[in-house]
């Protein structure tokens, strides 16, 4: 049998390559996604994607989803309760692992791995250690879709909010960003790909800008 575990997901590129790869494996099964949402904007955290585009993807993808609410401005107390809380409720169904999309950041992954393991569960890394230009594009040879919904502007022009992520994309980024925006230079939404029913129509909205970084207001079409 297969082991059930969850996986956490943001809605964007590296959260679809993750469930890819373990879609690939018959030792593991996607039991559930886990999302933080901010509750006064009813959007998923960090990457200000609506929360009916989110469960767009789920539903697409087929697998239930557990959403995190968290305030504005939260603090790392009230986020580790609230997600502690729900990764406890999972541990009691007989779930010991989540999945998660991470790369090449030593210090994020040790924090999973602590975070975790004070309570007997484990961390994995499906898409861990790629080469981040390599994996960019086998985003794009698998048929992956997607745009870019935040924009850190100390890495990038403002213009690239709203951009697709295809080799267009790829070859504007400046020297040092990362491939697939590893350092947070820029978050996506995917909206078609293998992992999916069928594709989300989406359009590009308006863009808004919070100082340092730029949101683009993705909005279903169908």
């Amino acid at each position: 049998m297969s082991e059930r575990i969850l996986l956490s997901w943001s809605g964007g590129k590296d959260s679809a390559l993750a469930l890819h790869a373990l879609r690939q494996r018959p030792d593991v099964e996607v039991a559930a996604l886990l999302t933080t949402v901010t509750e006064d904007y009813d959007r998923i955290s960090m990457h200000g994607v609506r929360r009916s585009l989110l469960e767009r993807q789920a539903e697409e993808t087929g697998l239930p989803l557990h959403i995190v609410w968290i305030p504005r401005e939260c603090s790392n107390e009230i986020y580790d309760q609230r997600m502690t809380a729900a990764l406890e409720g999972f541990r009691s169904t007989g779930i010991r692992r989540v999945a998660f999309g991470d790369l090449f950041l030593e210090d994020i992954r040790a924090y999973r791995e602590s975070r975790l393991g004070s309570f007997q569960m484990e961390a994995l890394f499906p898409v861990w250690g790629r080469d981040t230009t390599e994996l960019a594009r086998d985003f794009l040879r698998l048929g992956f879709a997607a745009r870019l919904v935040c924009i850190d502007t100390q890495a990038l022009p403002a213009s690239f909010a709203g951009r697709p992520f295809d080799e267009d994309l790829l070859r504007d980024l400046p020297p040092g960003v990362d491939p697939c925006g590893e350092n947070g230079e820029f978050h996506t939404f995917v909206h078609a790909g293998p992992i999916f029913r069928a594709p989300i129509p989406v359009r590009v909205g308006e863009v808004e800008d919070r100082g340092r970084f730029q949101f683009c207001d993705l909005l279903a079409t169908g």
